[in-house]
C-alpha cells in the first residue's frame, strides 16, 4: 500500500488499485486555494501512477466538505488574499483535471457536503452517500451563486426544477432524498461508504456502471422552450421573495446561459459572475452578517474568563400567557423538563393549550411526528404554587408589565428556589435593577428577553445589569445555544438594545405623518427598503397597548429626544387598537389581510390640531430615499448612544438585533454596518439639518457627532464599552 501526504489531503493507494484521496482540513474540511490545489496534485500523482486504477474522493472524520472558507472570501474582498485566475478551480482543478480525468472518480460522502463540497462531489463519476449527509449549495445566502460549477452541474444531475429551488432558497437535502433526486447513485451506512465507493469505481472502470462527466449529461433537462419557461417563472418568484437582490437573477441567468449555449459557455459565465458578486456590497454585507452572528457568543471578560456553563437541568416558566408559553414551547422542544406556573386553573390551562397549540402546528406542518409530539408534550408540568420550585435551575418570569407585581415575584422565588437558580425576566421594558429591588440575590437577576412568538423568532437578549454574575451570563449563552436561538448579550437599560433602538423608527413615521406624508405610502417604501413591514402595520401587529407601554418608559427617560404626537391615544380612546381589535393604522378582515383605511385621516387631522403642526407640501411629496431617511437616521443615531454608553461591547451584536431582532435586511448588514456603508458624516448632516428645522428629535447624539467629525466608522470599538462587564 502506498501513501502520500499533501497536508491538506492524504493519499492511499490500496491492493485493489483504488486510490483513496481523503480532504483533511479540520473541522469540517473546508476548502481554500491550498486545499483545492492539494486536491489537484494528489490527482495529477493519481493519474500518474501505474498502480492506481479508480479514484475516491472522501473528506476526513465523518465529514466530506462544509464549503469553502468563508474567511477567504473576506480576505479576497479586502485585498489581503490574491484572488485566483479566472476559471483556476472552477475550470482548470475541477473540470480539466477531476471531471476530465482518464480514471474513473467516486465521491465517498458522510456528514457534509455544502457548497464547493459538493461541487467536486458532482464533478466525480459517481456519488455514494450515508442517507443523514446533507448535501446542498448555500452560496445564495452569502449574496454569491455557486462558483466551482455548481449551476451547470446541479441541473443536469437533479433537473431544473428542483436544482433552482436548491439553490435560490439554499436548502440541503439528505443523502436519502438525493439518490431519488439523482444526486448520489447510492445510499450505505456509513461504515459501508469507502468500501461500496472503492468497488463502484471499478465497475466503473470495467464497463459495468456508466462512466459519464456530470457537465455533459443532458437526460434531466427540459427542451429549450420548456426550460426557459421555468426559468422564467423562477425570475418572477425571485423578484418577489428578494425585491433588492441582484444575484439571484444572476445565479438564473447563468444557468440559463449553459442550457442555451452549452456547459462550457455556462461554467465561464459562472467564473465571470462570481468574480463580480464576490465584490457587491450585497456579499460584503451577508459575509459580515454571517460572522457577527457566530461572534454574539464571545463576550469579552465573560467568555474569555475560563467559565464552565452549569448544567440547567429543569426550568420553570412564570406565566401562560402569549410570551410564556411560547418560552415554554422553546424549552421542552430542546428536551428541557419545564414547570409552567399560573395563578389559576382557569389560565394554567389556558396556557398549556396554547403550548399543545404551538406543537401540534408542527405536527401538522410535518416538522414533528406524533410520536415526538407526545414526548415533547410530556416535559412540561402545569402548576399552581412554587412547591415545585425547590428543583429548578432556572426560572423565566413571562407576566404582564407590573413593576410591583414583578418585585413581589421574585422575592417569592428567592425564598422557594435553590440558592444556584438563575432568576430571570422576559421584561421588555421594565429596569431589572426595579425588579429585583426586593432580593438579596442581584448576582443571579438577568434579563432573558425573547421576540414574540419566542418559541419561533430566533433572537434572545440577555440582559445584565452591574451585580448580574459573569457564570449567570455564561450559563444562559449555553441554554440559548440549546434551544437555539442566536444570543446577544446587552447592559440593562430602558428598552435594552432592540428595542431602545428602534422606540424612533415608529416615532419618525408619526412626524412624517403628521407633516403630510402618506401612512400607507411610508409603509409601502420601508417595505421597498427591506424591512419584513412598515412601522405602521407593525404597530397593528405588535398592538397599541404594548408600544404604549415600551413608548411611556422611553419618554420617562428620554424625554428631550421623543417626538410627541397624540394620533395613538386618539385612536385607542375610539378602540382602534390593532389587528387584534380589526382596525388600527389598517382595517383587517376575518383572516387578519390588512388593506388602507380611509377613516384615518380624520384622526390623523385630530392629532394634527392637538399638535400644532401643520400640512408641510414638501412631506407630501418626499422622495423613498427621504422617507428611509428620515426613518432610519434616527434609529441609528439611537444605536450609536446604545454603543457608546456600552450597553452593547461590540457594533456587529447591535447588527445582529437589528436583523433578528427587528427584521432589517441582512443584505444591507445590520443598522450600524449600512450606517457605515453611507458614511457617518454624511447621517450627522442630515440629521443635523433636520434638528435645527424640526427640533431635538433629530439632534444627533455627542458620539456620532464626534465620529463624523473624524470621519471615522461608527463600527469601531469603545473602550469604555468593555467596562460594563
Amino acid at each position: 500500500m502506498g501513501s502520500k501526504d499533501n497536508r491538506r489531503t492524504v493519499m492511499e493507494v490500496g491492493a485493489d488499485g483504488v486510490a483513496i484521496i481523503t480532504i483533511n482540513n479540520p473541522p469540517v474540511n473546508s476548502l481554500s486555494l491550498d486545499v483545492l490545489q492539494s486536491v489537484k496534485e494528489s490527482y495529477d500523482e493519481a493519474l500518474l501512477r501505474d498502480d492506481v486504477k479508480a479514484i475516491v474522493v472522501t473528506g476526513a472524520n465523518g465529514k466530506f466538505s462544509g464549503g469553502f472558507d468563508i474567511t477567504s472570501f473576506g480576505g479576497i474582498q479586502s485585498g489581503k488574499v490574491e484572488q485566483p485566475k479566472p476559471g483556476y478551480v472552477s475550470i482548470e482543478i475541477l473540470t480539466d483535471t477531476l471531471e476530465a480525468a482518464k480514471k474513473p472518480s467516486v465521491a465517498a460522502i458522510d456528514g457534509l457536503a455544502l457548497g464547493g463540497g459538493l461541487e467536486i462531489a458532482m464533478t466525480c463519476h459517481a456519488r455514494i452517500s450515508t442517507p443523514t449527509a446533507q448535501l446542498g449549495l448555500p452560496e445564495l445566502q452569502l449574496g454569491l451563486i455557486p462558483g466551482f460549477g455548481g449551476t451547470q452541474r446541479l441541473p443536469r444531475l437533479v433537473g431544473l426544477t428542483k436544482s433552482l429551488e436548491m439553490m435560490l432558497t439554499s436548502k440541503p437535502v439528505k443523502g436519502e432524498e438525493a439518490v431519488d433526486l439523482g444526486l448520489v447513485d447510492a445510499v450505505v451506512p456509513s461504515h459501508e461508504l469507502i468500501d461500496t465507493a472503492r468497488r463502484w469505481a471499478l465497475d466503473i472502470l470495467e464497463r459495468r456502471r456508466p462512466w459519464v462527466a456530470s457537465v455533459y449529461k443532458t437526460d434531466k433537462i427540459e427542451a429549450l422552450g420548456e426550460a426557459r419557461e421555468i426559468l422564467n417563472f423562477a425570475r418572477e418568484q425571485a423578484r418577489k421573495r428578494a425585491l433588492n437582490l441582484k444575484h439571484p437573477l444572476v445565479c438564473i441567468d447563468v444557468i440559463e446561459e449553459g442550457i442555451v449555449a452549452g456547459p462550457r459557455a455556462g461554467l465561464w459565465k459562472e467564473v465571470e459572475a462570481f468574480q463580480e458578486l464576490l465584490k457587491s456590497d450585497t456579499c460584503k454585507s451577508l459575509i459580515h452578517v454571517f460572522f457577527a452572528m457566530r461572534g454574539t457568543s464571545k463576550v469579552p471578560g465573560v467568555t474569555d474568563a475560563g467559565l464552565v456553563p452549569r448544567q440547567v437541568k429543569k426550568v420553570a416558566v412564570l406565566g401562560g400567557g402569549l410570551m410564556g408559553s411560547g418560552i415554554a414551547t422553546a424549552l421542552i422542544l430542546s428536551n428541557y423538563p419545564v414547570i409552567l406556573k399560573e395563578v389559576n386553573e382557569k389560565f394554567l390551562e389556558a396556557g398549556i393549550g396554547r403550548v399543545k397549540a404551538n406543537l401540534q402546528s408542527r405536527l401538522k406542518k410535518g416538522k414533528m411526528s406524533q410520536e415526538k409530539f407526545e414526548k415533547t408534550i410530556s416535559l412540561l408540568t402545569g402548576v399552581l404554587d412554587y412547591e415545585s420550585f425547590r428543583d429548578v435551575d432556572m426560572v423565566v418570569e413571562a407576566v404582564i408589565e407590573n413593576v410591583s407585581l414583578k418585585q413581589q415575584i421574585f422575592a417569592d422565588l428567592e425564598k422557594y428556589c435553590p440558592p444556584h437558580c438563575i432568576l430571570a425576566s422576559n421584561t421588555s421594558t421594565i429596569d431589572l435593577n426595579l425588579i429585583g429591588e426586593r432580593t438579596k440575590s442581584q448576582d443571579r437577576i438577568v434579563g432573558a428577553h425573547f421576540f414574540s412568538p419566542a418559541h419561533v423568532m430566533p433572537l434572545l437578549e440577555i440582559v445584565h445589569t452591574k451585580q448580574t454574575s459573569p457564570r449567570v451570563i455564561v450559563d444562559m449563552l449555553n441554554v440559548g445555544k440549546k434551544i437555539r436561538k442566536t444570543p446577544i448579550v446587552v447592559g440593562n437599560c430602558t428598552g435594552f438594545a432592540v428595542n431602545r433602538m428602534f422606540f424612533p423608527y415608529s416615532q419618525a413615521g408619526l412626524f412624517l405623518v403628521e407633516r403630510g406624508t402618506d401612512v400607507y405610502r411610508i409603509d409601502r417604501v420601508i417595505t421597498k427598503f427591506g424591512m419584513p413591514m412598515g412601522p405602521f402595520r407593525l404597530a397593528d401587529l405588535v398592538g397599541f397597548g404594548v408600544g404604549i407601554a415600551t413608548g411611556m418608559q422611553f419618554i420617562e427617560n428620554f424625554p428631550d429626544r421623543t417626538y410627541k404626537s397624540m394620533l395613538v391615544p386618539i385612536m385607542l380612546e375610539d378602540k382602534r387598537s390593532g389587528e387584534a381589535t380589526g382596525k388600527g393604522f389598517y382595517l383587517y378582515d376575518n383572516k387578519r389581510k390588512a388593506r388602507p383605511d380611509p377613516e384615518l385621516n380624520k384622526y390623523i387631522e385630530q392629532s394634527r390640531s392637538i399638535s400644532g403642526v401643520a400640512v408641510d407640501p414638501k412631506f407630501v411629496k418626499l422622495s423613498d430615499k427621504d422617507i428611509a431617511e428620515m426613518i432610519f437616521f434616527p434609529v441609528v443615531n439611537e444605536a450609536c448612544r446604545v454603543f457608546a454608553e456600552g450597553i452593547a461591547v461590540k457594533a456587529a451584536d447591535l447588527d445582529i438585533a437589528a436583523v433578528m431582532g427587528m427584521g432589517f435586511p441582512p443584505y444591507r448588514g445590520g443598522i450600524m454596518f449600512w450606517a457605515d456603508s453611507l458614511g457617518s458624516n454624511y447621517i450627522y448632516s442630515r440629521l443635523e439639518e433636520w434638528s435645527k428645522m424640526y427640533g431635538e428629535f433629530f439632534k444627533p447624539c455627542a458620539f456620532l457627532t464626534e465620529r463624523a467629525a473624524k470621519g471615522a466608522s461608527l463600527s469601531a470599538p469603545v473602550e469604555q464599552a468593555k467596562s460594563r462587564l
